[in-house]
Parts: C-alpha cells; structure tokens; sequence
C-alpha cells in the first residue's frame, strides 16, 4: 500500500506556518531578538526556528540559508533606521531637523549596535544595500538640500560620514555616548551647509 503524506508531514509545517506572509515577519523580528541578545553568530536558522516555536524547516521556506536571513534582517534594520530619521526629520527649522536626524541616527546605533553593526560592517550578504537604504539617505539627502546653495551631494555625504563616524566611535567606546557631542558637531555640518556658497569656474 501507499502511504499519503500531507505538506505538513513531509516539511514538518503547520497551517499557521504555511500561511503566506504570516510567518516570515515574525522570523525576522525574532531574528533581529536573537541578534540583540546574541550576536551574529547566535542568529542560526535552528534557533530561530526555536524562538518563533515551529517546526525546524519552516524558517527554511523563507529563508534558503543564513545569508538570506542576515539579508533580510538588514533589509529590516534600514527601514527602522529611515522611519527614525522621517520622524526626527518633522523638526523645525531646517537645520534643527538636520540635527535631529544626526541624534536619531546616533541613537540608533546605540540602541540597536549588532544590527547597526550588520547593517555597515561590511558582511558580504550586505554589501549591495537594500531598497530602504536609499530611503534613509534620501531623507537625509532632501534636508541637506533644503539647506545648500550648491550641489548637496558633497555636503550630504560630509553630514552623513560626521554622524556615522561619531556613531561607530561611541560604539567602540573611543567616545562617549552622549547627544551633547553629536548636536554640536552636526550643528558646526548645518552651519557650514547653510552658509555655503556654490564655487564659481
């Protein structure tokens, strides 16, 4: 005789875990969890599926291996990251609200220092930045050139490359982690942003 097997015996999946879209929000929050606590080298596919409660192959439907989890944990972390500066961005005048990104942005990388760590330390699976990457620098770049009477993508990448590099000194404890240094520096970045003329010839 032949013996029947249904989907869910065959992968070891449930009708929650084969719904569409259900669980692969769930897997990633989970993930982003584990790498909090964890560490990169803690978020595997076997503890995930642990943390979530499912079966063991049911994070492998969405996620082939673990390359495309830290892919999709990026992906994650740059649409958090452009949600903080949208909202720092409400702030007025111009230039406050170019330094209320800079502060959103630093304290991001302070809260959240694996997944900030993940999303710009260079792992291969996130070398090519995802779609809310340029969501986030476009948000930075749309202030900046609210500010510059010139070509704002120099003076984007300056402000950009201030905060990013007061952020990832604080996080190796080269400095301290306190607002006051970051809205000074990003305010000396307004400053000259806004007082810059274009050069001539």
């Amino acid at each position: 005789m032949f013996t029947l097997y249904t989907l869910g015996q065959v992968y070891g999946v449930n009708k929650m875990e084969v719904a569409e879209g259900g669980l692969r929000p769930r897997l990633v929050e989970a993930a982003i969890a584990l790498l909090d606590r964890e560490g990169e080298g803690g978020m595997t596919l076997r503890a995930l599926a642990k943390a979530t409660g499912v079966s063991a192959m049911a994070p492998y439907r969405h996620f082939p291996d673990k390359a495309a989890l830290l892919g999709a944990v990026a992906e994650a972390g740059f649409a958090e990251l452009a949600a903080a500066l949208a909202e720092a961005d409400r702030t007025t005048p111009d230039k406050a609200a170019l330094v209320a990104q800079g502060l959103a942005y630093f304290r991001f990388a302070q809260a959240r220092p694996a997944l900030f760590r993940l999303m710009f330390g260079g792992t291969p699976v996130c070398d090519a930045p995802p779609k809310q990457y340029g969501e986030a620098f476009g948000i930075l770049s749309r202030r900046v050139a609210s500010l510059a009477a010139g070509d704002p993508g120099p003076a984007t990448l300056a402000a950009w490359g201030v905060v990013h590099g007061l952020a990832t000194l604080a996080l190796d404890g080269k400095l301290p982690a306190e607002d006051g240094v970051v809205t000074a520096a990003v305010g000396l970045v307004a400053d000259g942003i806004a007082g810059a003329q274009p050069r001539k010839g």
